[in-house]
């Protein structure tokens, strides 16, 4: 047992594999940040508690469980929060259809409601058993208390779970040894901030990349995308990010990476426009290279021994594959204006009538096979496009499919082609368990009701993206893609766009508030969306919650989706105010919430301090934002907004500032800036009493 910083343990057991998330993907451990949790200095399991053995099948890890513990985590879940008594396959899949653990992004870690985290250092398919099995002869002369026998399906198979304390079964496939890490909590928040500052702090992201994003039609071609642009500014629609989908590419499925000619004869001008218009600009693709690109033959011996879609699959685990790809994309695109990029097809699918990707028994010239690759290729890319962006000394703030584990760090955020709202709900409140980000993003609707809710939850999500890749008009013009497309609009469509731009600038006030606890996800390693039970490990009832979430550290949300009009909401300890209308609540309680279509279930901490921005249009390099602040209770707590130029990496050597919110009774406001960026991006402008003598 290896003590590797503060509240880290690190448990080694025969030889490990040499490809794994730490040795592939690991930045630099945070320990400045680490010091300062609180720690016991003793690893939260021992070391003659954990059981490890080499089998014909690879290596097997037994880790205790007790009775009263629940487990998180396993990266983005679609389908459970709670995942005690469950099996975890951790193998990323595109298309998840059971409870398996299959995701996305699946990620080797969990954490207890002990307050402790374990997280497995392997690429491969390993499989977590989460007290499923007790060991042989652990039943004996034990009586059951389960009453008479029934017959149907559920008395007989609906009870048989074990009980009393239990352990975790992990099956890591073809591994002749594993690294085990450990990490203390007491919580489970500072368990979960102690993994994000190992796997190298949070990202922190531009300060654009917190507004609102719009990715056009597929087919869309230069005059489509100015027009678009001009509307969204002539109508007072905000938005800071135009993303461009396939149709960009001369070729896609696989990609040229180059500018479809016919489509974009004058692709330089169009995104010199926008960027003046204070657009940013994000390029859609994926990885597998298509013969007509010009990096075919400096990748074809870095690459995979088979295609996909007839393109080569880069080994981004080899320094040549990921520069060539790195330089290229720095030469013809970052600076020639482009902000980010979405990575598409990096995860893998069952289910799928094409050839999707690679198969496991594919190999790389690094020495990675097809299964560690599956599971590793989200984060390569990833690391590779953070190089780019590095070189050009600014942020981007992108898009992929995959991810894995030591994702924290990356400015990539998660999305999904699945589809149900509730599902894109529990997805949010699971990834704040394993370093992710998600973004519930609206692709579609079957109704102006269920486009509406959509966009209610994701302006209250990491990224608030509406993806109008098979919509060339607007959808609040038409939800109806076949409509849409003939150009047949809603007869009163200009007031479901006037209810769209209410909530794009809603988000765009709520941006100063984001952006300071995406700082504390950098410094600290809190997650700034997060499930309740990390932050109320105490209540129980909090333990099953999939449809309620923490933004940040005083926001609650509740979405509601289509035909919903009320729903239960529990709201944890202390007092609470709603949002909208400032109504107090008293905590531990359940509560049935109506909403109109106008509104979601939100609620505030008392005790805060909440800085409200007025809305802009977009977010340019000179954007200042004047903030009302509104209080929430007598004697509020400081509030500490994070303050730079917001888009280069001028942070990283402390050229920032922390902007201090403070108020009281007697004294009334004050701002106290400290730090050493020179500029200013908030000015205080009001301080708003909010009533309190308004009841349930």
């Amino acid at each position: 047992m290896q003590r590797i910083a503060n509240g880290v343990w690190k448990v080694r057991y025969g030889e490990p594999e040499q490809h794994t998330p730490v040795t592939l993907g690991q930045k630099g451990i945070q320990y400045d940040a680490l010091e300062q949790l609180q720690c016991e200095g003793k690893s939260p399991i021992a070391n003659t508690d954990i059981s490890v053995r080499m089998t014909s099948r690879g290596t097997v890890v037994e880790l205790p469980l007790r009775h009263d513990e629940e487990i998180y985590g396993f990266g983005l879940q679609f389908y459970r929060l709670k995942q005690t008594g469950r099996k975890r396959v951790i193998r990323v899949n595109s298309d998840p259809i059971a409870d398996t653990g299959d995701s996305h992004a699946p990620v080797p870690f969990y954490i207890s409601t002990a307050g402790y985290g374990v997280f497995i250092d392997t690429s491969r398919y390993a499989t977590f058993y989460c007290g499923t099995n007790l060991p042989k002869g652990a039943s004996r002369r034990k009586t059951s208390s389960e009453g008479e026998l029934g017959t149907s399906e559920k008395e007989l198979y609906g009870h048989q779970a074990a009980q009393g304390d239990l352990s975790i079964l992990v099956d890591v496939p073809s591994a002749k040894g594993i690294d085990i890490y450990l990490f203390e909590g007491p919580t489970i928040k500072t368990a979960i901030q102690r993994y994000n500052l190992f796997s190298g702090g949070g990202c922190l992201p531009p300060l654009w990349g917190l507004g609102m994003w719009y990715r056009f039609y597929t087919a869309a071609n230069e005059s489509d995308t100015e027009r678009l642009a001009t509307m969204f500014r002539e109508e007072r629609m905000p938005v800071d990010v135009l993303g461009f989908e396939p149709g960009w590419h001369s070729q896609a499925y696989s990609c040229s990476f180059s500018w479809n000619k016919e489509g974009f004869p004058n692709h330089e001008k169009l995104i010199n426009r926008l960027n003046e218009m204070n657009y940013h600009v994000n390029l859609w693709e994926h990885v597998f290279t298509h013969p007509s690109s010009e990096m075919y033959e400096e990748l074809l011996p870095y690459s995979a021994d088979f295609e996909v879609w007839k393109g080569l699959v880069p080994d981004f685990a080899t320094k040549e594959s990921s520069e060539i790809f790195s330089s290229y994309h720095l030469h013809n695109f970052v600076e020639n204006g482009i902000s980010g990029f979405k990575l598409d097809e990096c995860d893998s699918s069952d289910y799928v009538q094409s050839n999707w990707s690679f198969p496991d028994v594919a190999s790389f010239p690094s020495g990675l096979d097809g299964e560690q690759m599956h599971n590793q290729l989200g984060l390569l890319y990833q690391s590779t496009m953070q190089s780019t962006f590095d070189t050009a000394g600014i942020r981007t703030f992108s898009q992929v499919r995959s991810s894995g584990a030591l994702a924290a760090s990356y400015p990539f955020v998660l999305y999904s082609d699945l589809y149900q709202h509730d599902v894109f709900i529990r997805g949010l409140v699971n990834s704040g368990f394993a370093g992710l980000l998600w973004s519930p993003e609206v692709r579609s609707a079957s109704s102006v009701e269920d486009f509406i809710r959509r966009i209610q939850t994701t302006v209250f999500s990491p990224m608030a993206v509406l993806n109008c890749w098979t919509f060339p008009n607007p959808p609040w013009m038409q939800v109806d893609r076949d409509k849409n497309r003939k150009g047949e609009f809603f007869d009163n469509y200009e007031e479901v766009q006037e209810a769209c731009r209410h909530l794009f600038e809603l988000r765009m006030s709520l941006i100063p508030y984001l952006y300071a606890s995406f700082a504390q996800y950098h410094q600290r390693g809190i997650p700034p969306f997060r499930a309740l039970v990390m932050d109320y490990p105490d209540d129980a009832n909090t333990y099953e919650i999939d449809d309620s979430y923490m933004m940040g550290d005083s926001i609650l949300v509740a979405p509601l989706i289509a035909g919903q009009t009320e729903r239960k909401v529990y709201l944890p300890r202390g007092t609470w105010k709603d949002f909208w209308t400032n109504e107090t609540y008293a905590g531990e309680t359940w509560y049935d919430i109506a909403a109109d279509l106008d509104h979601i279930p939100v609620f505030v901490k008392d005790n805060t301090l909440l800085s409200i921005a007025t809305p802009l249009q977009c977010v340019a390099d000179d954007a200042v934002f004047e903030i009302v602040v509104r209080i929430y209770g007598d004697s509020p707590k400081d509030f500490v907004l994070y303050e730079d130029d917001g888009r280069t990496l001028s942070y990283r050597d402390g050229v920032s500032n922390s902007v201090t919110l403070s108020w009281s009774p007697d004294h009334g406001g004050s701002v106290t800036r400290v730090g050493d960026y020179s500029g200013v991006k908030y000015k205080v402008v009001d301080w708003v009493k909010q009533r309190t003598d308004l009841s349930n």
